[in-house]
């Protein structure tokens, strides 16, 4: 599978990384490539504790049309 993450440097230059497919999913790192590591492996346990509780692995995402 494959998901689309966020990563960005908080007020204390920390990265943080977020799945937002996968409410609550959330991890960070001290450079982006950590964090991006580390959110892989947070989406992995994520979707097994998820498959475990017999939730939904995923919520939908989508772009709604903003436009005026």
């Amino acid at each position: 599978m494959k998901f689309v993450v966020s990563i960005y440097q908080d007020e204390d230059g920390v990265y943080i990384g977020e799945c937002p497919s996968i409410p609550g999913c959330v991890s960070q790192g001290q450079t982006e490539a950590e964090a991006e590591s580390n959110i892989v492996d947070a989406i992995r346990e994520c979707l097994a504790v998820r498959a475990e509780l017999g939730m939904p692995l995923t919520v939908t995402t989508r772009f709604p049309d903003t436009s005026p």
